[in-house]
């Protein structure tokens, strides 16, 4: 349990330290939902095989409500990522110094519907590309998660900040790039949409699909065999 919450903890560290890095001037402008995306794909790369690589609360949620998460990991991966969150902060701020930025204040309509949507989105993606067995062993289950969150980024940032993530709304508000009174409308929105995401992917009976390049008898295995599609 040791190595799978210091994994978590490195990469929500580095994913949080990207973000600040990239949005607080001076930052990357309009290269930083690539910057966000790319720093979560390579640490999903490193770490899935060690901790699931969740670096958020909300997948954490969705993989527990899934089935392949047990009670030490929804307890234990949430702390270490919100604290490796805030020391990802304590970094930003020695490297950037004083910095004053423009906080998003939308209201809570907005709020509730975006980050609801794309954290939902983030934590389909990774139950369908890490955790169904119709995917395994695939190569690009990094790529997609990480380019889920750049675009996300891409089509809400500007509006809620683009958090997806509990851990990273914490940094964020830590970051003066969110009011602390927003903070529950984020959780809310975000915890809701990792347990639709599993409740959904279990609906459709997701995990025990048929691979896509599977052999037609690796196929005969699986309840989605082709012979009874």
């Amino acid at each position: 349990m040791v190595r799978k919450l210091v994994m978590e903890a490195i990469g929500t560290f580095f994913l949080v330290f990207t973000i600040g890095q990239v949005v607080l001037d001076p930052g990357a402008g309009a290269l930083a939902p690539l910057a966000i995306g790319t720093a979560l794909m390579v640490f999903v790369y490193a770490g899935g095989h060690i901790s699931g690589a969740h670096y958020n609360p909300a997948v954490t949620l969705a993989v527990y409500l899934r089935g392949k998460a047990g009670r030490a990991e929804l307890l234990g991966y949430p702390i270490v990522q919100v604290l490796a969150g805030l020391a990802a902060c304590l970094a930003v701020g020695a490297l950037k110094g004083d910095t004053q930025p423009a906080a998003v204040a939308p209201g809570v309509g907005v709020t509730l519907l975006a980050e609801f949507l794309f954290t939902f989105a983030l934590a389909f993606v990774i139950l369908n590309v890490a955790t169904a067995r119709g995917t395994e062993g695939n190569s690009y289950f990094g790529l997609a998660i990480g380019f889920t969150v750049m675009t996300g980024a891409y089509a809400v940032g500007g509006i809620t900040g683009g958090a997806f993530n509990p851990a990273v709304a914490v940094s964020l508000v830590a970051l003066d790039l969110v009011p602390a009174s927003s903070l529950w409308v984020y959780f809310v929105a975000q915890f809701a949409a990792g347990a639709v995401a599993a409740i959904v992917f279990k609906a459709l009976d997701l995990g025990d699909d048929k691979p896509t390049t599977a052999t037609p008898a690796e196929q005969a295995a699986l309840k989605g065999a082709a012979s009874t599609d």
